[in-house]
C-alpha cells in the first residue's frame, strides 16, 4: 500500500506528465489494433483458402478453447462457434499449432486412406506426454504395425469369449446387489468402475481391492491431464497427470520384475505374461517394457473412460425413448427366455442380437466419444479445393459428420432402425477407419451389447436428475451428473 506522501508523488508526476501519459497510451493502443489486425486476421473464403482466425503466434484461440472445454457446454461448444461464424470448413491455433477441422466423408476418407504415407498422428502436446511415446497412440509408422499385431491377441475372438463370460457374471452381481440397495447411482461411475476392474483382470490379473482402487486413481488423473496446458505447476492436471503416470509405470516395473523372477505366475495366462512369455524372441516379435508399459496404460485408459461413456448415453437415450427400449427389451428377453437359468451370455447369443446392435451403433453416433481423429501433414497438399500446408493439423470431425442431416435425416432423433440400410463410407466412425481402426472395437461393441442384455431383461430404470449438463475438462462429452437412476426388478 502506498504512504500518503507516495501518492501525493505518484500523482503530482501524474498531473505533470499527463500529455506524455495519454500519447503513449494512444500508442500502445495504436500498435495493439496494427498487430491484432495482422495477427488475429479473418481468412476470407477464397477458393483455397480456409476461413478462420489463428490469433497471436502460439496462444491463438487456446484460452477459447480452455474456456470451452472449462464449460458445462463441453470443448466440442469451441468448434460448433466457429462452424456457424466460417462455415463448416475452418482453421484455428491451438497450443501452437493451427488445426483444420475437416467435416465431409471425401476428407475423412482422402486422411484415413493415407494414414502414414500422407498424414500421421497428430496429438496435443499434453495427451503425447501422459500417454507416453511408446503408446499405440503415438509411435511412428515404423512401430506401429509391429506394436499393433502384437497387441491384438487379448482382442481374438478366443480371448474375447473368456473376457465376456467374466465379464457378464461380474455385471449380474453388481446389478443385482444394486437394485436390492434400492439406492440411486450413477451409470457413468459404475460403467467406470466395472469397464476398469474388467481390463486390469484381463490385461494383468489384478483383483485386489486396494491395487485396483489405487490403479484407478492414477489411470484418472492421466486421463484428466491429456487435455491440459503442458506445464508442470504443482496442482495442474496436467502435473498430477504426469505424477500418476510416474506412478503406474513403477507398478507395472514392479508386476513384470515380479514375474520375471517367479514370484507370480498367472493361470491362465494373462496379456502381461504373454507379451513376458517373449523375452526370447527377435525383436521385431517382442515389446520392449516400455512398450509393454505405455501401452498397459493406454488399454485400460481407452476402453474405460470411450465404453463407459457410451453406456452411460444409452440408458440416457433410452429412457428418451420408450418404444426403443421395449423393442431391444423384448429381443433381448427372447434370448434370455432361450437359456438355462443363470447361463453367462455367449459369442453365438450376442451375434443373434441384431437390433440391440443397431442400439449400439445409433448411441456412438448420436454421443460420437471420440469427437475428432487428429493427423498431422507431412507435406502439402489439398483436401476437396482446401490447402492444407506441411505440419497443419487435420482433424477428422466425427461429431459433424454424425450430425450431417443429408448422411443422416433428422439427426437429433435416436433411432436405431436408420442402421437397416448400408451406410456411406466414411459416415460412421465412432472407432475410426484405417489402418488405425480402434483395437478394441470389438471388445467395446460386446462390452455394451452384455450390459445393455442385462439392464433390458431383468429391470426397468428411472433417471433420478435430467441435467442434460456435460462434465467440465472432460476430453469425450459426458454428463455432469453420470446419469443416475433407480433399479426396478422386472
Amino acid at each position: 500500500m502506498l504512504s500518503a506522501i507516495s501518492k501525493e508523488e505518484f500523482l503530482f508526476l501524474v498531473k505533470k506528465y499527463y500529455d506524455v501519459l495519454i500519447v503513449a497510451l494512444l500508442f500502445s493502443i495504436g500498435v495493439a489494433f496494427f498487430v491484432s489486425k495482422l495477427a488475429w486476421r479473418k481468412v476470407t473464403g477464397s477458393r483455397g483458402h480456409i476461413p478462420g482466425r489463428l490469433g497471436l503466434p502460439f496462444i491463438g484461440e487456446t484460452i477459447s478453447f480452455l474456456s470451452a472445454t472449462n464449460s458445462t457446454r463441453g470443448c466440442y461448444d469451441f468448434i460448433r462457434l466457429r462452424r456457424i461464424w466460417y462455415g463448416k470448413w475452418f482453421k484455428t491455433r491451438i497450443f501452437g499449432k493451427i488445426h483444420v477441422f475437416v467435416p465431409s466423408t471425401e476428407g475423412a476418407k482422402m486422411i484415413f486412406s493415407n494414414d502414414f504415407a500422407k498424414f500421421n498422428k497428430g496429438y496435443v502436446k499434453s495427451m503425447a506426454d501422459c500417454i507416453g511415446d511408446k503408446s499405440l497412440l503415438c509411435v511412428p509408422h515404423e512401430n506401429h504395425k509391429r506394436i499393433r499385431r502384437l497387441l491384438s491377441d487379448p482382442f481374438s475372438m478366443n480371448s474375447l469369449s473368456s473376457f465376456i463370460e467374466k465379464f457378464d457374471k461380474m455385471l449380474c452381481q453388481k446389478l443385482k446387489k444394486l437394485e436390492q440397495g434400492g439406492k440411486s447411482f450413477s451409470v457413468l461411475d459404475f460403467s467406470m468402475r466395472m469397464t476398469f476392474d474388467a481390463m486390469c483382470c484381463m490385461l494383468m490379473s489384478v483383483t485386489d481391492e486396494p491395487l485396483l482402487r489405487q490403479l484407478e486413481k492414477d489411470c484418472t488423473a492421466v486421463s484428466d491431464g491429456i487435455l491440459s496446458v503442458p506445464v508442470m505447476i504443482p496442482g495442474t492436471r496436467y502435473y498430477k497427470g504426469i505424477k500418476a503416470r510416474r506412478r503406474l509405470m513403477e507398478t507395472f516395473k514392479d508386476m513384470i520384475a515380479r514375474r520375471r523372477s517367479g514370484k507370480e505366475w498367472p493361470e491362465p495366462e494373462d496379456f502381461l505374461q504373454s507379451m513376458l512369455r517373449r523375452d526370447s524372441y527377435p525383436p521385431n516379435e517382442k515389446l520392449q517394457d516400455s512398450e509393454i508399459m505405455d501401452n498397459l496404460m493406454t488399454l485400460i485408459i481407452a476402453g474405460q473412460t470411450t465404453t463407459s461413456a457410451a453406456m452411460m448415453w444409452s440408458v440416457k437415450f433410452l429412457d428418451e425413448n420408450q418404444q426403443v427400449q421395449d423393442i431391444l427389451r423384448e429381443e433381448q428377453l427372447s434370448i434370455a427366455t432361450s437359456k438355462p437359468e443363470g447361463a453367462s451370455i455367449t459369442l453365438e447369443d450376442i451375434n443373434n442380437m441384431s437390433y440391440c446392435w443397431k442400439v449400439v451403433k445409433e448411441t456412438v453416433r448420436m454421443s460420437t466419444v471420440v469427437m475428432w481423429y487428429p493427423r498431422v501433414a507431412l507435406s502439402d497438399c489439398t483436401i476437396e479445393g482446401f490447402e492444407i500446408k506441411k505440419g497443419w493439423h487435420v482433424n477428422i470431425d466425427a461429431t459433424c459428420i454424425h450430425n450431417d442431416p443429408d448422411l443422416y435425416p433428422d439427426p437429433s432423433k435416436f433411432n436405431p432402425s436408420r442402421f437397416d440400410e448400408m451406410q456411406k463410407p466414411y459416415s460412421f466412425l465412432p472407432f475410426g477407419s484405417g489402418p488405425r481402426t480402434c483395437l478394441g472395437i470389438n471388445m467395446a461393441k460386446m462390452t455394451m451389447m452384455v450390459f445393455l442384455h442385462r439392464l433390458t431383461t431383468a429391470y426397468r430404470w428411472t433417471v433420478d436428475d435430467l441435467d442434460t449438463s456435460l462434465e467440465k475438462k472432460a476430453h469425450i462429452p459426458r454428463l455432469r451428473n453420470g446419469c443416475p437412476i433407480t433399479l426396478t426388478a422386472l
